[in-house]
């Protein structure tokens, strides 16, 4: 999936008449498979080590799934385009024939957003942490680890997977990550001008963006990263998002309007309401469960 993330970035670069190279980096997140990301640690799993290059100049720019940034990034590094979303719904792809997901079943994720969801909303289903990239996750599988996995519709369209798609989850019930559904493209703060509005120009989708500059400033708020199971999903009007209890018991799920001239604020103003609403209970209960 990183690769085809770069290439679909260096395309459009290319497109635009820029030259272009692909240096791929093996980050913390894809070395450590056997481990979920939240008891890894939630922040900078996927991007320290390409951060590291970006600071040293070694690579320009750096592409990541939108929802794999963390809310607020390290000093020094700036995300300057976000590209137009896929649909941003949740799936579950196997290979299992007349596939019931009403029925008890064993679902492979790692994200503590879809556990808890599905413990609210599915709780006969049993989940087992499964990890690494689409084709593993998929040979797993076939293996017998889980009969389906929970994934991101983007994912699996992007990676042609479509056909083996065996449920399809609402998106007003399973609302999605903060930025599922977007590459974003993060570089150095140092990057020549130039360079940054080039990128820009030819990768950002202006409609886009403002709807995940909304979203993650509501994560940015919460301070939640991949191991806190909150959501957002804005569009042209509204932002809806809330946070989870990891048991699925408590769940709180709120809407605002957005002014997309100032997008971040209906950001704040969402997780003042969450908060508002005991979203900080729950959000303490959270991190003081992982931090045990």
């Amino acid at each position: 999936m990183a690769l085809w993330q770069a290439d679909y970035i260096a395309k459009k670069l290319q497109q635009g008449g820029l030259e272009t190279e692909i240096i791929t980096i093996e980050t913390t997140g894809d070395k450590i498979l056997d481990v979920s990301i939240s008891k890894i640690g939630s922040k900078g799993v996927f991007t320290e080590e390409i951060e590291q290059q970006l600071e040293d100049g070694i690579i320009d720019i750096a592409v990541h799934s939108a929802k794999d940034m963390q809310s607020e990034l390290p000093e020094g590094f700036e995300l300057i385009a976000f590209t137009e979303r896929e649909k941003a719904h949740d799936v579950i792809v196997s290979t299992q024939q007349n596939f019931d997901i009403s029925k008890p079943l064993t679902i492979g994720t790692s994200s503590t957003r879809r556990i808890a969801l599905l413990k609210k909303y599915y709780p006969q289903i049993q989940t087992v942490a499964v990890r690494g990239n689409l084709q593993t996750r998929i040979a797993k599988m076939n293996e017998g680890a889980c009969d389906g996995l929970f994934l991101a519709y983007a994912g699996v369209h992007r990676m042609g997977y479509d056909e083996m798609i065996a449920h399809e989850f609402s998106i007003n019930e399973f609302v999605p990550a903060v930025g599922q559904g977007s590459v974003a493209i993060e570089c150095a703060t140092n990057l020549s001008t130039d360079k940054k509005l080039e990128v820009r120009l030819l990768t950002n989708h202006t409609a886009t963006e403002t709807k995940l500059l909304a979203e993650r400033a509501y994560l940015r708020k919460l301070e939640g990263g991949c191991s806190i199971p909150v959501f957002a999903l804005a569009d042209e009007e509204k932002l809806t998002g809330g946070i989870i209890s990891l048991d699925g018991k408590k769940l709180i799920h709120e809407t605002v309007t957005i002014d997309i001239s100032n997008p971040e604020e209906a950001g704040t103003a969402l997780a003042d309401r969450v908060f508002s609403l005991g979203g900080d209970k729950i959000l303490k209960e959270i991190k003081d469960k992982l931090d045990d």
